[in-house]
């Protein structure tokens, strides 16, 4: 089983950049077109929020004509901090799960060898997430429901510092809370998320937590206490989380851009004089 998880896309209106700089609609398009060569093709495509950048309707139904271009399998995905919950639900109920709550974006996938539980840690207006006391019922309730199934959790908002100052300030509020949880709950292998803009990997709990990196723009490195926020052009990426037949999970990262090769590797001997 293949998992793609696509984060942070940041959609605009056609013609108008992100950021004034970032060209996100183009670099959506691109990761998209790459997830559908991917052979073997993905099971499921996992979209872990910030989906679009002023939560816009035009912006989600961009993402929908995307999807419907691009991507052939099912894809399940719940809002970040850049979303409008209401903007979200209305344009992409078309997609599984996404208004099976009468008030958040969160459901269980029960249809794989791994069970999915979709997140929704948005607190409308701010950048930050929160697990207020009936998503964390849910999530409890959710959870004990199937004990024996290796699990996923998805969500947008780190519940762990990565040492970028400004990432930190707006990762999960609640973040003790949310890894208590985690901690009663040995089933749950994977937590996912996105928010970060680069790949970061920390332990939740008894879970390997993990943030993919943009599809778009990245957020600058720097680890230096009191450091700026800002963005740079690294390479765009995704993550594709394997699903072993013994039901471990292996991840990679994906690059959105061509590069040249592959190249067969030429043993010494083989390996033309100069």
């Amino acid at each position: 089983m293949l998992l793609a998880q696509l984060t942070d896309l940041h959609l605009r209106p056609r013609g108008v950049a992100a950021d004034r700089v970032v060209e996100t609609n183009m670099l959506a398009e691109r990761a998209f077109r790459a997830v559908g060569r991917i052979r073997p093709a993905p099971d499921a495509v996992l979209l872990s929020g910030d989906l679009a950048e002023a939560g816009l309707e035009a912006e989600y139904e961009l993402l929908a004509e995307l999807l419907r271009r691009y991507i052939r399998c099912p894809v399940f995905a719940i809002p970040g901090n850049h979303d409008s919950r209401e903007a979200f639900r209305a344009a992409l109920a078309h997609l599984p799960g996404v208004t099976k709550d009468a008030e958040f974006v969160q459901y269980a996938v029960e249809d794989y060898p791994v069970r999915l539980v979709m997140l929704d840690t948005v607190v409308p207006g701010a950048p930050h997430g929160e697990l207020c006391g009936r998503r964390r019922e849910w999530l409890e309730r959710t959870l004990a429901a199937e004990t024996e199934k290796p699990t996923i959790v998805v969500m947008h908002h780190p519940p762990f510092d990565c040492g970028i100052g400004h990432m930190d300030a707006m990762k999960l509020r609640d973040a003790e809370a949310f890894a208590a949880i985690m901690a009663r709950h040995s089933q749950v292998q994977r937590i996912l998320c996105g928010h970060v803009h680069r790949a970061v990997t920390a332990r939740v709990g008894h879970a390997i937590a993990s943030i993919a990196p943009s599809m778009a723009h990245q957020v600058a490195l720097d680890l230096e206490p009191g450091g700026p926020s800002a963005l740079v052009m690294e390479p765009a990426a995704f993550q594709l989380h394997h699903v072993t037949p013994a039901l471990e999970i292996v991840s990679h990262t994906a690059y959105v851009e061509d590069y040249p090769g592959p190249f067969p590797f030429l043993a010494p001997e083989e390996v033309p004089p100069a």
